[in-house]
């Protein structure tokens, strides 16, 4: 069986490690779909498509998992967005999700829809990492030690501290 799992992965951190390794033991395959795949470079989403492909890819790597990360874009037209995600995807018959938006769109089409079982979502949040990383606290080790490398790599950290600053027109 082949499952499709989206998210946005900004960045990709431990939490969202373990919920594919869980996912990973009830399916053959999994997609990996990288959502908002177009957008980059806000302090909500500071890294590309290909950045976050290179957290997954370099992380799962060392996993037995067998998956497929695929860029997904948004459109903004919802009754034909499971419709796009089929276009770009291998087939599959499950999906994982915890949006409901996206829940209901894959029951509307009869997938099997799945919440996955968020894993110490206290810890771990996009959200709170970024916050982290603009803020100068820990956040290392809420990621996998590969996602620590991209970061460092492509200087994450001060891409996003420089998305931070307010210009003086924006006062």
């Amino acid at each position: 069986m082949r499952a499709f799992l989206i998210g946005r992965w900004q960045p990709f951190h431990k939490g969202h490690l373990e919920i594919i390794k869980k996912i990973s033991a009830e399916v053959d395959e999994i997609i990996v779909g990288i959502g908002s795949c177009q957008k980059s470079h806000t302090l909500t989403d500071p890294f590309t498509a290909g950045e976050r492909m290179m957290m997954i890819t370099k992380t799962l790597e060392n996993y037995d998992i067998n998956y497929y990360a695929i860029p997904i874009i948004d459109i903004d037209y919802n009754a034909v967005w499971v419709s796009s995600v089929e276009s770009l995807t291998p087939p599959f018959t499950t999906i994982y999700t915890g949006n409901s938006l996206v829940r209901e769109l894959f029951s509307e089409r009869n997938y099997v829809v799945k919440k996955p079982e968020l894993y110490n979502r206290t810890d771990y949040s996009g959200t709170k990492i970024r916050k982290k990383m603009l803020d100068g606290s820990a956040w290392e080790h809420l990621v996998p030690e590969e996602v620590v490398k991209v970061i460092e790599e492509i200087d994450g950290i001060n891409r996003i501290r420089r998305l931070s600053e307010k210009d003086y027109d924006e006062e």
